[in-house]
């Protein structure tokens, strides 16, 4: 009874009428980051331990010094973050596309944000279908 997520829902459809589809997405991703406690990218500081929420934009295997590498761009809405796996080449479920909550210490290299191998979750596709 106390959830506004109906009341966000009509909201954005009536924004969506005239609005814009990127803003509309984004939109929707921060209102599910908020929901499962989850910061912005755009607000989160260097070594700083955080959750995150948002969609992998795309997927890599990018051998780093030898090393199997698996990289992802995790997009929430506000900014991106590169999520790196080291020691592999894919997971299960990861793919462009993928929903998923990400935990770990944020970074900064080459002036990207970076976490390396991050604890996840996948969220399911339908979540806000």
């Amino acid at each position: 009874m106390g959830s506004n997520k109906p009341a966000g829902l009509w909201k954005r459809a009536f924004r969506g009428l005239a609005g814009d589809r990127d803003q509309q997405d984004a939109e929707v991703l921060q209102d599910f980051a908020q929901d499962c406690g989850a910061r912005s990218i755009t607000g989160c500081h260097d070594r700083e331990l955080v959750t995150l929420y948002g969609t992998l934009r795309t997927i890599t295997f990018s051998p780093r010094g030898g090393v199997p590498a698996l990289e992802g761009e995790l997009y929430d809405g506000t900014g991106t973050v590169k999520l790196i796996w080291l020691g592999r080449r894919k997971i299960g479920g990861i793919h462009a596309g993928s929903e998923l909550i990400a935990s770990g210490r944020i970074g900064v290299v080459e002036g990207d944000r970076v976490m390396f191998n991050p604890r996840y979750e996948l969220r399911p596709q339908e979540a806000h279908g």
